[in-house]
């Protein structure tokens, strides 16, 4: 599939790394060929805890290359006219690949014809490692996953391991794979996660506003006509009394009038670190003249698309827990189950909403209609609004029809945000450029419920219930109850 830089094999574990690194690796032969392996020279650290005494973690930097037999380029969505006149396959950047969203992106647009590679820390499994988590779903590794896509359907993925914001890294990757656009998954994406403790706030912070930093000069650097997809997210809003509009708002103040950027209210470190994100994005078009679509994207439910469903090896992950799971999806695994279903206070909360299939099709609708040189634009990337009361009573029904006694259970909710408010967001310019919406169906429901039950075997009931609050966040680490 792909043959790696290097012909001698060196592992530098100077860094005195008590992880096992080959966890992330297991089942594949990253190892078996002649590799240079070494940490990057910015870690992740202070990610393992171990009692109170923080341990560093080694980040395993693997760059590859496609082997000179590829297949032909085949005329598709992913091929663009060339100065010359010829067809050339258009070059996407997957940052955050191995993800939920990231995956299926991947998959999708290298199924389109475009020319993908994957770039990804792998630090979201040590996550489940840390906190005794799983998917639902049995995960291959993403060697395993790549050579699977590649037996498949004779389509190459390219992948780079490593830690975006080890600017060397992210250098050495660009100027290798030449990106025309960057699809930008690569964050942490968790807003739980991210008032666990202080630990996890920071690490959220630089991981997401560093990265995404790293990534804009990497862009000026090497690709400066690259564009720049980022998946932003509705929680940038939080919950005005007033129509979201879709990035900016048009006010008249003291008989002057201006467009300028929709107020942000975000809601936890997390939405705050995308607020700052989009700060810098914004600024860099300005400043530099850069091509950047902001995608604040809803609330995604689903796990199966086209090209996942090929093989039980392409399959991807589904979360349910209290830390990374989303409301519709731990919804459906917690009736499969028998769990009450779990609604944060009033149920009031109402957010946007939409299928992974959607996912993928408005980041190949904002890659193949890319923005101007130095425009800075937002799409609001969701297609239905639900409050959580309305997503209980859907999972209520759907579950009843095939036999479940679905209940639901009020619990205290664990975040600040307010239980009941007033929300309309605006969601046009995805429509406009031809998005076909799949929304929540009853059938959709019955398909999420079933592949639950399908694996309900796999559900740990204790990870079930939130454990983690907005108030209590804690300044040393901590662990969340196994």
């Amino acid at each position: 599939m792909a043959r790696l830089l290097s012909t001698s094999c060196s592992v530098d574990m100077s860094s005195s790394c008590k992880l096992p690194c080959h966890q992330s690796y297991q089942g594949s032969k990253l190892f078996s060929s002649s590799c240079k392996l070494q940490t990057s020279k910015f870690p992740l650290e202070k990610l393992v805890l171990k009692g109170n005494r923080p341990e560093r973690v080694c980040m395993v930097r693997a760059t590859t290359l496609p082997m000179s037999q590829e297949a032909k380029t085949q005329p598709g969505s992913g091929s663009h006219q060339a100065s010359g006149g010829s067809s050339k396959r258009k070059r996407v950047m997957v940052i955050g690949g191995d993800g939920y969203c990231g995956w299926a992106t991947a998959l999708h647009l290298s199924n389109k014809n475009y020319e993908v590679a994957i770039v990804d820390s792998l630090v979201r499994r040590l996550f489940d490692h840390q906190l005794g988590l799983d998917s639902l779903t049995p995960i291959s590794s993403i060697h395993n996953r790549i050579r699977r896509w590649k037996s498949e359907t004779g389509k190459t993925i390219q992948l780079y391991i490593g830690d975006i914001c080890d600017f060397e890294f992210l250098a050495d990757t660009f100027e290798s794979f030449k990106p025309d656009a960057v699809v930008h998954f690569g964050e942490q994406r968790s807003a739980p996660y991210s008032m666990i403790d202080r630990s996890r706030a920071v690490f959220t912070q630089n991981n997401n506003v560093i990265g995404t930093l790293n990534v804009l000069f990497a862009i000026k650097e090497f690709r400066e006509d690259c564009h720049l997809v980022k998946l932003g997210t509705m929680g940038e809003y939080g919950t005005p009394n007033i129509d979201i509009e879709e990035g900016y708002i048009t006010i008249t103040h003291n008989g002057r009038t201006d467009t300028l950027p929709y107020p942000k209210q975000a809601s936890s470190f997390y939405h705050l670190s995308k607020v700052h994100d989009s700060n810098n994005i914004a600024f860099t078009c300005k400043a530099w003249g850069m091509r950047a679509t902001d995608l604040n994207q809803g609330v995604v439910y689903g796990v199966r698309t086209d090209e996942t469903e090929m093989h039980e090896e392409l399959c991807n992950r589904l979360d349910y827990d209290g830390v990374f799971g989303t409301a519709l999806n731990r919804f459906c695994v917690q009736a499969a189950v028998d769990h009450p279903l779990t609604v944060y206070g009033k149920g009031g909360q109402t957010r946007g909403y939409l299928d992974i299939r959607d996912t993928i099709q408005c980041v190949e609708l904002a890659i193949a209609n890319p923005a101007q040189r130095g425009e800075f634009r937002v799409f609001n990337q969701f297609t239905e609004q639900f409050s959580v009361n309305e997503l209980a009573s859907l999972v209520t029904k759907a579950g009843e029809k095939l036999g479940l006694n679905v209940e639901t259970k009020s619990v205290p909710n664990p975040r600040v945000e307010a239980e009941e408010h007033y929300y309309n967001a605006k969601h046009t310019k995805l429509i406009e450029l031809g998005l076909k919406p799949h929304l929540l169906s009853d059938s959709l429901l019955d398909s999420l419920l079933n592949f639950a039950i399908q694996f309900k075997d796999r559900v740990d009931v204790k990870q079930i219930m939130p454990s983690v609050s907005w108030k209590k966040i804690g300044a040393k680490p901590k662990t969340v109850a196994a």
